[in-house]
């Protein structure tokens, strides 16, 4: 509770110095606007609609291409962690292609599938897999070997040992790279909401890109504002408490937050 407590005093100590200075008249507000412009637009956008279909329109994006490169990047992070010849290979496939931007995607997905929703997704599932998989891989590694023994003594093998002893046993690692992976999915998808313009439905990103065109900064600051939140939010809610629950169960120190 104190903890949260410091950190709205310093927030709101923040946004109260961030609009004093920008109505000192020592910087244009198209350059910084104050706050309560910010949260004007933030407002009437929310009256009229438009910034709920964006986020609705946003997470449904985000979803869609999270889950789907996790599905595949648990699978294959398993796998290169079955061999050192796999390790030597996907793994340095993946590692090399994990450091490459996300917006470097985004060329690749335009000419293979057009302006078409084909391509946000791809490139939210490019930026989310290769960390899911890295994360995969060092759970598994990083399982004491007498674990793999005791499965194998009571006569557990093959897939069974993978699904319930292996899988189980790296869970949190894994969090920690769902976690990562779900910022990467953010940033992919902004990328591509800023670049891909499809008629299917408008975004946040779309939103900020639309913002610039206009240089209208506070609708670019309060979309950014609002993707904030939401990862703030999905964070709390969603990896946080898993984060503390696998940490307890598997002995492995509880997370303060």
């Amino acid at each position: 509770m104190k903890r949260q407590l410091r950190a709205s005093v310093f927030f709101i100590s923040l946004v109260l110095i961030w609009q004093l200075a920008a109505t000192s008249g020592r910087w244009s507000p198209i350059i910084l606007p104050p706050p309560v412009q910010i949260a004007e637009y933030l407002w009437s956008a929310a009256l009229d609609g438009s910034l709920w279909e964006a986020c609705l329109v946003t997470l449904k994006r985000l979803m869609l291409g999270y889950l789907a490169g996790a599905m595949v990047g648990i699978p294959l992070g398993l796998l290169m962690s079955t061999s050192q010849f796999t390790e030597d290979t996907l793994g340095a496939l993946a590692l090399g292609l994990q450091t490459l931007p996300s917006v470097c995607w985004v060329p690749l997905a335009l000419l293979w599938f057009g302006q078409t929703e084909t391509a946000m997704l791809f490139v939210v599932i490019m930026g989310t897999m290769w960390s899911v998989m890295i994360a995969t891989d060092t759970g598994a590694r990083n399982i004491p070997p007498i674990y793999a023994r005791a499965a194998r003594t009571m006569g557990s093998d093959g897939w069974h040992k993978w699904t319930h002893v292996i899988l189980p046993a790296s869970l949190p690692y894994l969090i920690s790279g769902l976690k990562q992976g779900w910022a990467f999915a953010w940033r992919s998808l902004m990328a591509a909401e800023i670049y891909v313009t499809i008629l299917t439905g408008f975004g946040l990103g779309h939103l900020l890109h639309y913002g610039r065109e206009l240089n209208a900064m506070d609708q670019v600051i309060g979309i950014m504002l609002v993707i904030i939140w939401i990862g703030l939010i999905v964070d709390k809610i969603v990896f946080s408490p898993l984060e503390r629950l696998l940490h307890k169960r598997w002995g492995t120190g509880i997370i303060q937050r």
